[in-house]
């Protein structure tokens, strides 16, 4: 693999890296679109499968896939498909058109149209569109306890990322086992592959930039709402769709669409369905074998898992024998491989980094 990164990234230690390359930018269009088609020249990387990795660079890919295909395998679909995952409000609004429950939703067009929004509160106040918000927030989505608490963040945001830009949610109650996800390699409407993930751990606990401790579970129901909602978008690739169980009504409601691999895509591979192997081989036209993620296999990322149990424990949340047995059950280490080790001793290494970079 050739690793294309515009931040300190740990793929570039790993053994099965021949070239990485620190670039300008992985997230603007045009010059995103430059760079691959240079270094393509370059290195002699016609026909080579780009995955890529951030909801910016996909929507990169999507946009200019016309002119990659020049040159690369361009698993990224169109725009037709991925603008419903770049913009929640788009995401929304299909799921309404289709049956699928989300939780209840708010558009206020400036910080003082506190009339769009029902309700007292708690609340979720997150972006319409992740990458720019994350940007400069470091931050998921941020909690209102009450309406007042609700106008301070909505003058903070339009501040930071312009009025109108994000959205409001009924905080949906319920810790990590209520939070889900269903993943797939999805091929002309049906899933080639498929596996639902439970996320008994996330960081930051509230609303998780990344899991961090993630368990495969069988809830066809999950399977059933996002292959609809795939289906209504024609959509290709990789894909992760994010709920949260109410159980208020036992209705699991569409948090987010993920055009994209996803970060503990690695739980796949333990579970008997490698995600990114099947899409290279669909992709070079060889037959990518159906296959369903079995129940009941554990994945941690113990370097963001410890921090957050640590704090789960102080809040008590968490008992520390039960932390030690969830530990246990663990198949597989996010990122440290005795084969591959040098990325873990650098993940380690560059926490600093990341901390100022992303908030960690």
């Amino acid at each position: 693999m050739v690793v294309l990164d515009d931040e300190h990234s740990i793929g570039r230690f790993s053994r099965y890296a021949r070239r990485a390359l620190h670039v300008a930018t992985i997230v603007d269009d045009g010059r995103t679109a430059d760079i691959l088609l240079d270094t393509a020249q370059k290195l002699g990387l016609d026909g080579w499968v780009l995955y890529p990795t951030r909801d910016a660079t996909v929507a990169a890919l999507s946009r200019k896939r016309e002119l990659l295909q020049s040159s690369f395998r361009v698993p990224t679909p169109g725009w037709e498909s991925v603008r419903y995952a770049w913009d929640k409000r788009e995401t929304y609004d299909l799921a309404a058109e289709l049956g699928i429950a989300t939780p209840r939703t708010s558009y206020p067009r400036d910080p003082d149209d506190l009339d769009a929004v029902e309700g007292d509160g708690p609340f979720v106040v997150k972006p319409a569109i992740t990458a720019r918000f994350r940007q400069v927030t470091k931050a998921k989505a941020w909690r209102a306890e009450n309406r007042t608490e609700l106008k301070a963040l909505l003058d903070r945001a339009a501040e930071l990322v312009g009025p109108g830009e994000v959205i409001v949610q009924d905080v949906i109650p319920g810790g990590g086992r209520n939070q889900l996800a269903y993943c797939a390699f999805f091929k002309d409407g049906e899933a080639v592959a498929s596996m639902v993930a439970r996320r008994l751990r996330q960081h930051p606990s509230d609303f998780g930039r990344a899991s961090t401790h993630v368990e495969t579970a069988d809830v066809p129901m999950l399977e059933e709402l996002s292959e609809r909602f795939l289906r209504a978008v024609d959509y290709y690739g990789l894909v992760e769709v994010e709920y949260k169980l109410d159980e208020r009504d036992g209705q699991y409601r569409l948090l987010d669409f993920n055009a994209r691999t996803w970060g503990y895509h690695g739980l796949g591979r333990l579970a008997g369905v490698d995600f990114p192997y099947l899409l290279f081989l669909d992709q070079v036209g060889e037959s990518a074998p159906r296959s369903r993620a079995r129940p009941g296999v554990v994945w941690t990322r113990l370097l963001t898992d410890v921090p957050t149990a640590v704090l789960e424990i102080a809040r008590g949340r968490l008992g520390f024998a039960e932390y030690l047995r969830s530990l246990a059950r663990t198949d597989g280490e996010a990122v440290f491989s005795s084969r591959d080790p040098l990325p873990g001793l650098a993940e380690i290494a560059l926490i600093p980094y990341l901390t100022v970079k992303r908030g960690f």
